[in-house]
């Protein structure tokens, strides 16, 4: 059934347009392809504009940083991009950066996201993912591991800007000054009480000496 209508088609494209079948259709082709071309001049430049930007809206832009000053690391964690409202910070040796824009990487489910709300030096140099390394302290590291540190802390300088810094825990300084401070003020006492024996041996030398030569002289007046 169907090799008699083919037929019967041939037959009649032969016959109202003097062409073959296969000339036909390649003609045919060719007409639509002219069509779309020619049609594509008279169509309004909304048309052409492409759907993905109408159907992905452009995120609205990040709010700019704001500088914190000095922080804990207690309060640090408030950072760690769980709350959405909150700006996504990190620290490297103690300077505070804002990464908000790469919330892909430090964000919630981010590869890195492990390191943010905290000072992640040792995590960094050592490229650890332990808890135990998610501390800025970077003692012992070896020189291969602090030039890997730097690298980071050089990006860091470079691309986020810097909110704030980690307050630092003085109590043992603050301490170690306080003797200092004492042993002044306990031997000021001292110095001043050597000073007041020395101004008398002073006095009396040159009381002794005045009186000898008072003597003196008035052994010669007599």
């Amino acid at each position: 059934m169907v090799v008699e209508v083919w037929e019967t088609v041939k037959e009649t494209i032969t016959a109202y347009t003097g062409l073959s079948p296969a000339a036909f259709f390649t003609v045919l082709a060719l007409a639509f392809a002219v069509y779309q071309v020619v049609s594509g001049f008279f169509v309004s430049p909304e048309e052409h504009r492409p759907r993905s930007t109408e159907d992905y809206p452009e995120p609205e832009p990040l709010p700019p940083p704001v500088q914190l000053g000095e922080i804990t690391e207690e309060e640090l964690k408030q950072y760690d991009g769980s709350d959405s409202k909150k700006p996504l910070l990190m620290a490297i040796k103690g300077q505070i950066y804002d990464v908000s824009q790469s919330r892909m990487f430090y964000g919630p489910a981010g590869p890195y996201a492990l390191f943010a709300g905290k000072d992640a030096s040792r995590a960094l140099a050592k490229m650890s993912f332990e808890e135990t390394d998610l501390t800025g302290d970077i003692s012992g590291l070896g020189p291969f591991e602090l030039d890997a540190l730097q690298d980071w802390e050089y990006k860091f300088m470079s691309k986020y800007v810097k909110v704030g810094t980690i307050q630092k825990n003085d109590g043992q300084g603050k301490e170690s000054a306080e003797p200092s401070t004492n042993t002044v003020e306990e031997a000021s006492p001292e110095v001043a009480h050597g000073e007041t024996s020395r101004s008398i041996e002073e006095k009396t030398e040159e009381t002794t000496e005045k009186k000898d030569v008072a003597n003196g002289d008035a052994a010669k007046e007599d």
